[in-house]
């Protein structure tokens, strides 16, 4: 059969954007219009020709709005198959028509249920049930029925509309599927909602059933390797600070390692005190300071390992400053992209102008930078995924226990505390080395522990002396404490947990070294 010429177009919609020139042009046309409540008003308002649902069905809105469209003569006017004598012979006998074109889209209920202090019965009435109703129904229907879930689908639906008086076959498919994904994704905020309201302290962050609704938002050149396909996509209620929807001010595009060494980057940034500064490579920190300006948490941050920054993505807790860029743009060194809350414009002048490496740094404009609030975390694994709350919560330092016969100082407990943030973000067995806070050497992802305080120890040189020492696990055995000990580390700061703990708080006694247990694990594996 035919694609049936668009004569009527069902209009029903929360986001009202782009409605107007889009009901104007259906109009230009000869496409007559049918609508409810809020978006009659909309285009009456405007001088668009609309003829009242209630008028057409006979039947009034009543209970605030929450009755007006489940009525057979607009979801008959849906459903009906233009090619079935029974559907067609029952539209004739009970005066419904037919809807070739369906503009709907859903109430906000994830920005209302995003609004601080909102309460349940709030919740509940931005709970849409005609609308889904009538978006499922014209996508079930998508032989014959075109639907518009989404403002930025009314161009695609003009054009042809325009051309010929009818959508394709391949449009209406394409934007049935995307209906559904609508419809899916706004069941799942709902059912999440629901699933937190009743929620144990338990099971807060893993309920029974987990549903996730992501979109693309863009295809990538390739994945970690050339020969893998792949894509980012965004969860519908990514927050506005987050880094899929930072605004990129310079650069080439975003590649996959990009995207992961940015998060990691920015993940470290919103640990550290501000003004901070994190220098990642391959999704480990290699460098990270704070200090009492951009400029020079930015130069202490780099020169923690300058061999392995070159190259490097930097991630800011506070606007990047023209000192800042400056240090960056120094000859010698190489940026593949910065994330940060903003830019000045002096800074912003600097690095698309100065480095031989300004056209291509990638620059990510992200808002306010803040601690995480542990959300849910997702990891594939074969068959299935793996949740966990996110590790980005402060820890209590009302728990922490100073266990050996030297204490402290006010000085080295500030540094033990920036030590203690930074190792966090660094993969498993970690330790870091932290002098005037910044880090001045890191051993990530080694099997032995020790193995790791070694690799940071060379990596810090002569700084060593006078450095602590945070790592994100127990130590198993005292060989660690000897080999930091013998280098000039002063002080240390790990879970504790171990059977060998005594035999590790002991040899600090030995070489007379404070050591403080936080109670708790940062493993990044």
């Amino acid at each position: 059969m035919e694609s049936p010429k668009v004569e009527r177009a069902l209009i029903s919609v929360s986001d009202k954007t782009g409605l107007t020139q889009f009901a104007q042009a259906l109009t230009r046309l000869g496409v007559e219009l049918y609508s409810t409540g809020g978006s009659r008003k909309a285009l009456e308002d405007t001088g668009v020709p609309v003829r009242d649902v209630t008028d057409y069905t006979g039947f009034p809105e009543m209970m605030d709005g929450r009755l007006k469209t489940l009525h057979p003569k607009v979801h008959g006017g849906i459903l009906q198959r233009r090619d079935n004598e029974s559907d067609v012979a029952a539209a004739g006998e009970h005066g419904i028509l037919p809807f070739e074109l369906v503009v709907v889209n859903l109430y906000p209920f994830r920005e209302t249920i995003a609004k601080p202090g909102v309460t349940v019965d709030e919740a509940i009435e931005k709970i849409d049930i005609g609308g889904p109703t009538m978006v499922r129904a014209a996508a079930k229907n998508h032989a014959f029925v075109t639907i518009a879930s989404n403002p930025g689908q009314y161009d695609r639906i003009l054009a042809e509309v325009e051309a010929t008086g009818v959508t394709t076959p391949e449009l209406r498919r394409a934007l049935a599927g995307e209906a559904f994904a609508h419809t899916a994704g706004y069941d799942t905020a709902i059912a999440g909602y629901f699933a937190k309201l009743d929620a144990t302290e338990a099971d807060e962050h893993t309920p029974a059933e987990l549903s996730v609704t992501v979109t693309k938002k863009s295809s990538l050149r390739y994945g970690e390797n050339p020969h893998q396909a792949a894509a980012l996509y965004v969860e519908a209620d990514a927050g506005p600070h987050s880094l899929v929807n930072a605004q990129q001010l310079n650069g080439k595009e975003l590649s996959y390692n990009n995207l992961l060494d940015l998060d990691a980057a920015l993940g470290v940034a919103r640990s550290l005190p501000s003004p901070g500064v994190a220098v990642l490579k391959h999704n480990n920190p290699c460098g990270a300071a704070t200090a009492d300006s951009v400029g020079e948490a930015t130069r202490r941050a780099w020169d923690g390992d300058p061999v392995s920054a070159f190259g490097s993505i930097l991630g800011y807790n506070a606007p990047v400053d023209a000192a800042a860029a400056e240090c960056l743009a120094e000859p010698g060194k190489f940026v593949e992209a910065i994330v940060a809350p903003d830019f000045t414009p002096e800074a912003l002048e600097i690095l698309t102008t100065k480095p031989k490496w300004r056209s291509n740094v990638r620059l990510l404009k992200v808002g306010e930078v803040k601690p995480g609030g542990g959300a849910l975390q997702l990891r594939a694994i074969d068959g299935g995924y793996l949740a966990q709350a996110a590790d980005d919560m402060p820890d209590d330092e009302s728990q922490w226990k100073v266990v050996t016969e030297a204490q402290p100082t006010d000085a080295q407990l500030a540094e033990l505390r920036f030590a203690w943030a930074a190792c966090r973000h660094v993969k498993s067995n970690a330790i870091v080395l932290s002098r005037d806070n910044a880090l001045v050497g890191v051993g990530a992802g080694q099997m032995s522990r020790v193995d790791s305080v070694e690799i940071s120890i060379r990596k810090a040189g002569e700084r060593v002396a006078g450095s602590v020492l945070a790592s994100d696990a127990f130590f198993p055995f005292d060989d660690s404490i000897h080999t930091a000990a013998a280098a000039g580390v002063k002080a240390f700061i790990q879970p504790g947990g171990s059977r060998n703990d005594e035999q590790v708080i002991a040899a600090c006694n030995q070489h007379g070294l404070p050591m403080v247990l936080t109670g708790v694990r940062h493993f990044r594996h």
